[in-house]
């Protein structure tokens, strides 16, 4: 209450206005709410004021809850004044972008990461469950020989002009993933997070099963030993799993927000070893660079830099001329039908990802059951794959609203304006439309709260923009800590305080100064310093000098987060040997004692740099 009270009062003077009421009004409804109301109740009235910028003005459905005078809410009435006209709840022509951002920052804990109620957990279980349904019904409509009214495939948007689209813009990339993945050219490696069999750190190097289906595609002998003339016996040990007893994926519920939690699948080992070795080959493949000449695909995704589809929502607010799109439960929408008709043309390729797929997934509370979706969130083949999946969809969409075939010029044509992150996904303005039909037409859902293509707003990978303006804010993501002891916590709104000081926003910023300088102090720091810190304009602390290199330092507290112990030896580290990438992950010198995520997260005072 107290950082959101200050927050308001720096944005008041910075709009010339007062929220004296609006802070009595989020302490009464505070007091009867609790913390609904700044983690549920303000993310929803600020969801609403994002819509009401990209319709141009606020319609009479928006903003329930709050009182009305003229139109618009009384709440947060200082800042709307300037943004829309009292009594018309139009657009003003040239609206504050000050208030803009004031408003939204209101939203300060819409993304505060704590679990929230079995209730809501409850039915984000019920809509994972619900979603396979959908996909069972849409896969069953889909295999009918004629299409029909009650098809969720229209005749425009066939199952066959997505695998053509597909052949048109990738064929020659998939061709060359056909022959590595003939040739056996991929590499395995183990991901840092939990498996469904409960092995982690250096122990995933200790193979113990292995299904009958993956064996088909990606052999033991050619990818769990380092040697199949020496050390071929071990493969005996390796228990060789029949379809009805593999391992299944754990669903399990991880914080979001507080209106609803995150649903990922946790992948046997196994499995998730050789998704890996195919997701890179992938995203190898089709992002490869032919000299200085982009790749076609590389031209419209980056898997690992977000930054192209930022750049593309600012330019989207500043001319209208792109949209952003956001779609919900994105992952869980990939048919499993879908892929087997995207690639089958391309049997080595489809025979690896239907290999390394789990059929099966243990769900909380509803035992095992069989899958429909192509795979969870968790699958290390579950991003690159949508993302294909995604930018295929487009170019159909763009294809009918254009009603021409594309050809491979058209679709170059369309760099810098088709980007795709995910679910993130920035097309045309003028093809938006045909865009979203083609999306829904292929199961998948359009979130209409998070999706801007009207007016002058824009939404991307975490980046907003009004009229070319960044209007994005600072989010809490943990509740406050009370004690050195709160590490995660501590870092966390350390990290607040520095983001909310690049703000300008100096009320909070002193204040949190005071209260998490009780806990530990706060040196002065650069932003790449390690130390843990305060970022200050006017430069940062000495405390000492090096006596090797007589370089400044200063005294403070740094990370520490020490891997567990996990002794690994013998042909087992040998493998680990032949599949590293590059120096990773022996720039550790004990990376054969301790190794995976940390179990805690402490922190340590040391001298060290200041930047």
């Amino acid at each position: 209450m107290k950082l959101w009270q200050l927050t308001a009062y720096d944005l008041a003077v910075r709009c010339h206005t007062s929220t004296t009421l609006d802070i009595n009004t989020v302490k009464r409804r505070f007091e009867n709410e609790g913390d609904s109301f700044f983690t549920i109740t303000l993310p929803s009235f600020g969801s609403d004021f994002e819509k009401s910028l990209d319709y141009g003005y606020v319609d009479h459905d928006s903003f329930p809850g709050f009182a009305r005078t003229k139109g618009l809410p009384r709440f947060l009435g200082g800042f709307l004044d300037l943004v829309f006209e009292r009594g018309t709840g139009r657009l003003h022509e040239e609206p504050s972008i000050e208030a803009i951002f004031a408003i939204r920052q209101t939203r300060l804990y819409s993304k505060l990461f704590l679990m929230c109620s079995e209730e809501r957990q409850r039915k984000a279980i019920e809509m994972y469950l619900m979603c396979e349904e959908e996909l069972k019904r849409a896969e069953e409509l889909w295999g009918l020989k004629e299409m029909d009214e009650k098809s969720p495939i229209s005749s425009d948007y066939g199952l066959k002009d997505l695998a053509a689209m597909s052949n048109t813009l990738f064929r020659d990339a998939l061709l060359r993933l056909d022959e590595a993945i003939f040739a056996g050219d991929v590499i395995p490696k183990h991901g840092p997070g939990k498996t469904a069999d409960r092995i982690s750190g250096n122990q995933k190097y200790k193979i113990r099963s292995w299904p009958r289906r993956l064996e088909e595609v990606f052999p033991m002998r050619e990818h769990v030993i380092p040697n199949d003339i020496l050390y071929s016996e071990y493969l005996d040990q390796v228990e060789l799993l029949e379809p009805g007893a593999e391992i299944p994926s754990r669903v399990t519920l991880v914080p979001k927000t507080m209106k609803t939690a995150r649903i990922i699948a946790i992948e046997p080992t196994s499995l998730q070893y050789m998704q890996q070795a195919v997701a890179e080959r992938f995203a190898y493949e089709l992002c490869e660079k032919n000299g200085k000449k982009k790749s076609l695909f590389s031209r419209f995704v980056d898997f690992r830099d977000q930054g192209p589809n930022q750049v593309l929502a600012k330019v989207g607010s500043t001319d209208q001329s792109l949209a952003t799109l956001d779609l919900s439960e994105a992952s869980d929408r990939v048919s499993n039908m879908l892929i087997k008709e995207l690639f089958a043309n391309h049997p080595q390729l489809l025979g690896a990802l239907q290999a390394t797929r789990s059929q099966k997934a243990s769900i909380p509370g509803h035992g095992i059951l069989p899958l429909t979706k192509f795979a969870s969130m968790g699958s290390a083949t579950c991003f690159p794959i949508e993302t294909y999946v995604f930018l295929c969809i487009i170019f159909v969409g763009i294809q009918k609203s254009l009603n021409r075939r594309l050809t491979k010029k058209d679709i170059l044509s369309f760099e810098g304006q088709v980007q795709v992150f995910g679910d993130d996904i920035i097309v045309p303005v003028d093809h938006v439309s045909s865009v979203i039909s083609a999306l829904e037409a292929y199961g998948f859902k359009v979130n209409a709260s998070k999706s801007f293509w009207t007016g002058k707003f824009r939404e991307s990978c975490g980046k907003e923009y009004y009229a070319g303006h960044d209007v994005s804010i600072v989010k809490v993501r943990q509740k406050f800590p009370t004690s050195r002891n709160d590490v995660t916590e501590l870092i966390s709104w350390v990290s607040t305080r520095n983001q909310l000081y690049e703000m300008g926003l100096w009320g909070p910023v002193k204040w949190l100064d005071e209260v998490l300088g009780k806990l530990i102090p706060l040196p002065r720091i650069e932003p790449t310093s390690s130390v843990i810190g305060r970022l200050s304009y006017l430069g940062h602390d000495v405390h000492a000098a090096d006596p090797d290199t007589h370089g400044p330092l200063i005294k403070g507290y740094v990370i520490r987060d020490t891997p567990p112990t996990s002794p690994l030896d013998d042909h087992h580290a040998l493998l680990k040997f032949f599949l590293k990438r590059g120096y990773e992950p022996f720039f550790d010198p004990k990376h054969l004692e301790r190794q995976g995520r940390p179990a805690y997260v402490g922190i340590k005072m040391r001298w060290a740099q200041p930047y």
